[in-house]
């Protein structure tokens, strides 16, 4: 008798357990993700776009790079990753236009992950444009390719488009991810963050899915 009730009750609570694993259900809006209005134009209109908002000086933003950068090589090809630097204070400004600036020389790959460290592992204070060019040359950049690049027209156009964007996106704290400029993921947790991020982009390739169903023309009956 006792042999059987054991038997009985390890199956009901294995039942239970299956009952409570976690499923792919949609993600619910107010709760996993928000809407942004209105919705903010994409760079690829062909692909589903994640924007990573950030900052150098966000301790939390450093703790985001190495995670967001292996789930981004894994994205499937009908997704884009790109990633907008925000400029809530002159600090994050400088920030800002050191990565552009990067970008402009061709060192961003190269020196990203040596940006996050030199200021949160090394405790640099890169506060001027003095003190960031004395770092980017003892990197191995060319002084004056930075320094032409950092006060140029193109650095300063971007840095303004990418405060402008992250104004459109509503982004009141970082790091933050948006999708296709529609939505913006929610997460209690930087790991929570990228599994949202993925079930808010399933959510909006079935919304396009359904778009492209919806306007496609029926055959002609003969």
């Amino acid at each position: 008798m006792r042999k059987h009730l054991g038997t009985w009750l390890s199956a009901l609570i294995a039942a239970l357990c299956l009952l409570s694993l976690p499923t792919h259900a949609q993600p619910v809006a107010g709760r996993d993700y928000s809407v942004i209005e209105p919705t903010q134009p994409t760079d690829d209109p062909g692909r589903i776009e994640v924007v990573e908002f950030f900052s150098y000086a966000c301790p939390h933003c450093n703790d985001l790079n190495p995670l967001i950068h292996k789930w981004a090589e894994k994205l499937p090809r009908d997704v884009v990753f790109k990633r907008v630097p925000v400029s809530f204070n002159p600090f994050y400004e400088l920030m800002a236009r050191l990565f552009y600036t990067l970008d402009t020389t061709g060192d961003l790959a190269r020196l990203d992950a040596a940006v996050f460290s030199a200021i949160h592992e090394k405790g640099l204070k890169l506060v001027s444009e003095k003190n960031i060019t004395d770092w980017a040359v003892s990197q191995g950049v060319d002084a004056r390719r930075f320094s032409e690049a950092w006060n140029s027209f193109t650095v300063n156009s971007k840095v303004k488009r990418a405060d402008q964007a992250a104004r459109n996106h509503r982004i009141q704290g970082v790091p933050a991810v948006a999708v296709d400029g529609r939505y913006l993921v929610g997460g209690k947790s930087l790991q929570e963050l990228l599994t949202l991020t993925d079930q808010v982009i399933e959510m909006r390739r079935g919304e396009r899915s359904g778009k492209a169903s919806a306007t496609a023309k029926p055959a002609a009956s003969k």
